[in-house]
């Protein structure tokens, strides 16, 4: 049950960050969530909102108001292999819609089973 949040700065189109959303979940669904599972938000704000360095840690070009952070959280249980290929997916199919590949950040944080509620205080069984 992967839960997406997707921070960017303001303005972005309806197209642009639909576009995101479901190159995201395109890339989730290839290693095995079920394309129903789809919980997922995008945060828009303003520059003094949403800061970062352009270039830190290794960006091999500059960051610009393009820059977009992508967390994912899923259960735990996948391999690190799993993992980078939804990141390199992600990536991919991002850059091939034109967006610089330095510009995205994408963290994948496992959460145990047991911190997970999906609805009316029920905990899947891992």
């Amino acid at each position: 049950m992967p839960i997406v949040t997707v921070t960017l700065r303001k303005p972005k189109t309806k197209e642009f960050k639909a576009r995101l959303l479901k190159t995201i979940h395109a890339a989730l669904v290839e290693i095995g969530v079920d394309a129903n599972d789809r919980f997922q938000r995008v945060i828009e704000l303003d520059d003094v909102d949403f800061q970062f360095d352009d270039s830190f840690p290794d960006v091999r070009t500059r960051r610009t108001d393009s820059f977009v952070l992508i967390e994912i959280l899923l259960g735990v249980g996948r391999s690190v292999k799993v993992k980078k290929h939804v990141i390199n997916r992600i990536v991919e199919r991002l850059s091939a819609h034109g967006m610089d590949p330095e510009n995205l950040m994408i963290i994948v944080q496992e959460v145990p089973w047991e911190n997970w509620s999906p609805a009316g205080g029920r905990t899947p069984e891992a």
